[in-house]
């Protein structure tokens, strides 16, 4: 193994974290609407919380096609931009909304039309089907906006402006508790719809997140001065080609992976409600210990992606270096606070004895898996992916989930009827194999790839 490079210079660490803060910060503020849904719903009963995590498991779905939209346009996006291709830079925004607008219609059309279809792929208990229905009927609305609006300010990270997200994140928050407390129970005069009424208060806050978005880009935003027409017009053929080299493998992968999670969210709904309700609340815990993964991996692919734009691929091989001893680093503190603190939020459920037992035992679980679960995630969704490895990561994600652990979840959970706490472990062991894999591969220096055009490498930022 090749001696480890660690990046000298200071200000390649004051660009991480300007990147990542924001992006953490904004993750923390999302999953702390999701918990904030969970607790209000969680007093409602055992039903309704698991009806709504598993409605939210086909939304989920749609979430990582913006994300896997996303991942490759922002190879696109880091790359020009860190090459000074600002013209390119504005063709890969207007290719992304395209895509994400495709996807929402798509998505929308199956909610509206299969609703119960859905749920039953993932619960087979009558009570839970149809809390669920109510939900997603009201979710047919929000793809377009919240898919649009969310792809727009991730990709605005790649060229700087990490803080929009962030703003957008503080405003969505206020918005979606105000109209949840509003709408879940009936307050201010409004009907009391329960899990719809969740349901309605995260529409009403992806309009206000697109609004704000749209006025910062089109108003506010001095590096790439978009304009409404930037994004309707024509998408070059060589741009195109460049994405379904890079890109399309990362849509792939983020669909195969989410089809996957999905499949493992199927395997916990046929474990019975008590292991839904359980995994629902353990989640929410596990995204608020990883919201600095994600701000590390936001920031290791743009960095990255303009580092290698800028053609020194040397310097892309120290920071992935230096990025994964960080990633290590902050595993492990994750790992050992999830155990300490994870528990003590159970108080704030009104759910069964048992179902309590179960969640700390799972719990337990988590604070293992943590630790490669967030070197995996710095790995694939940063390092690797900003060098353009995307054909690499497509088999890295989708074999070992595939082939590994959903077969082994399914015989675990619903063949041998294992408890949810073990059956959990099989489900997530692709973690464990990809964090490994992937650490062979950032040694090997066979990730870096240089997607700009050389004809247009010289090209002055417009």
């Amino acid at each position: 193994m090749r001696k480890i490079e660690l990046v000298k210079d200071k200000h390649f660490y004051e660009r991480v974290l300007a990147i990542m803060l924001p992006v953490a910060m904004q993750q923390a503020i999302n999953m702390g609407v999701n918990m904030m849904d969970t607790i209000m719903l969680g007093s409602f009963g055992e039903v309704q919380l698991s009806a709504s995590s598993l409605a939210n498991s086909f939304y989920s779905i749609f979430q990582i096609f913006c994300m896997g939209i996303t991942a490759g346009c922002s190879i696109l996006v880091s790359q020009h931009y860190g090459a000074g291709q600002i013209k390119q830079v504005k063709q890969s925004f207007a290719l992304a909304l395209r895509l994400t607008a495709a996807f929402g219609v798509v998505f929308a059309l199956l909610t509206y039309f299969f609703p119960e279809q859905i749920m039953r792929l993932f619960s087979k208990d009558p009570d839970v089907i149809a809390a669920g229905v109510g939900y997603l009927k009201i979710t047919v609305f929000i793809y377009l906006i919240h898919g649009i609006g969310l792809v727009t300010a991730q990709l605005m990270r790649s060229v700087g402006q990490a803080s929009l997200g962030l703003y957008v994140s503080i405003i969505s928050f206020v918005v979606n508790v105000a109209a949840n407390w509003v709408f879940i129970f009936g307050k201010l005069g409004a009907p009391r719809m329960e899990i719809r009424g969740a349901a309605l208060g995260t529409l009403i806050a992806r309009s206000v997140e697109l609004i704000v978005t749209f006025f910062f880009v089109l108003k506010m935003d001095k590096k790439l001065r978009l304009r409404l027409g930037d994004f309707f017009q024509k998408v070059p053929g060589e741009l195109l080609r460049r994405y379904l080299k890079v890109g399309l493998p990362a849509l792939c992968s983020d669909a195969m992976l989410s089809f996957g999670r999905t499949a493992t969210s199927m395997i916990i709904g046929q474990m019975g409600t008590t292991a839904v309700a359980a995994n629902s609340m353990v989640q929410v815990v596990d995204r608020l210990f990883t919201v600095v993964t994600g701000g590390i991996s936001n920031a290791a692919s743009i960095v990255i992606g303009q580092t290698i734009g800028a053609g020194d691929k040397h310097k892309a091989q120290q920071q992935g270096e230096s990025l994964f001893l960080i990633a290590a680093g902050i595993s492990i503190l994750s790992a050992v606070l999830f155990i300490l603190i994870g528990p003590a939020t159970l108080s704030m459920y009104n759910v069964t004895q048992e179902t309590l037992e179960v969640t700390e035992k799972l719990m337990i679980t988590y604070s293992v898996l943590i630790i490669f679960q967030c070197i995996g995630s710095v790995m694939t969704k940063g390092v690797l992916r900003g060098g353009g490895d995307t054909r690499f990561l497509l088999i890295a994600d989708v074999a070992f989930l595939w082939l590994a652990s959903i077969p082994l979840g399914y015989v675990s959970g619903i063949v041998l009827g294992l408890p949810i706490f073990i059956t959990t472990v099989f489900l997530r062991i692709d973690d464990i194999i990809k964090s490994v894999w992937c650490i062979g591969r950032l040694n090997s220096g066979k990730w870096i790839h240089n997607v700009v055009d050389k004809k247009e490498s010289g090209a002055k930022k417009q």
